[in-house]
């Protein structure tokens, strides 16, 4: 289960969709595909929209994340386009119906997909407000019995601190989820990270914007952290 952050096909414009960068991780995905992975995508929509953010300035947050589940789709739809011209036949599949552009998340239906090597995209988070895409990620990793989950971000790993801020930042190789919890590290919120806990998925964290990085994260090599 490959979980991209929204903010990750802004590039370096911030907000919205960049076409040059939805193209390079398109290429990334398929260069894994072609190894003989099966792969479940979810993404967020922080590039479009962010519900925990516009429910800070007073919106109703239920409202709010509901508003947030579409901005995931409108992503989804975007990271589609973009994988079929790289070859890789992709589904994807609405928590929320939205039946003349995706088919509903049903969950025979996408291990099907899988066994017939199709990607399928898990687009508008669980359907439900106050859980996030990471949750969304965790929950749908179970579903379709994923071995792992690979969270790409914009960081080479989970740190003691935040890296940008401390040039003392220490980065982990591997951390138990406990600590993660403990220390209120920002990897994935702490539902999803619990989740993951009680049914002993492992969560790799790697950079996304180093080219080539999600084949060597699939194929085994040391690059990023992981949590187990």
């Amino acid at each position: 289960m490959l979980k991209l952050s929204g903010e990750a096909l802004a590039g370096k414009q911030g907000t919205g969709i960049s076409t040059a960068t939805i193209t390079q991780i398109a290429q990334d995905v398929a260069e894994a595909y072609k190894a003989g992975v099966q792969i479940g995508l979810v993404i967020g929509g922080g590039n479009i929209y962010r519900g925990v953010a516009a429910s800070a300035e007073g919106m109703d947050r239920a409202s709010a994340d509901y508003m947030g589940m579409l901005a995931t789709c409108i992503n989804a739809l975007a990271l589609q386009d973009a994988l079929e011209k790289a070859g890789v036949p992709t589904r994807v599949q609405t928590a929320i119906e939205m039946a003349e552009i995706a088919e509903p998340y049903i969950r025979r239906r996408a291990i099907r997909h899988l066994e017939k090597n199709r990607l399928v995209i898990f687009g508008a988070g669980t359907g439900n407000p106050f859980f996030t895409t990471d949750t969304a990620a965790s929950l749908r990793a179970m579903e379709i019995n994923a071995e792992v989950i690979m969270k790409a971000t914009k960081v080479d790993g989970i740190y003691d601190k935040d890296p940008t801020k401390h040039a003392d930042a220490v980065k982990f190789q591997k951390i138990s989820y406990i600590d993660v919890l403990n220390r209120g590290l920002q990897v994935m919120d702490s539902t999803a990270i619990s989740m993951c806990m009680d049914n002993k998925l492992p969560i790799i964290t790697f950079d996304l914007t180093v080219p080539g990085n999600i084949l060597k994260a699939v194929q085994g090599e040391n690059i990023g952290t992981l949590v187990h």
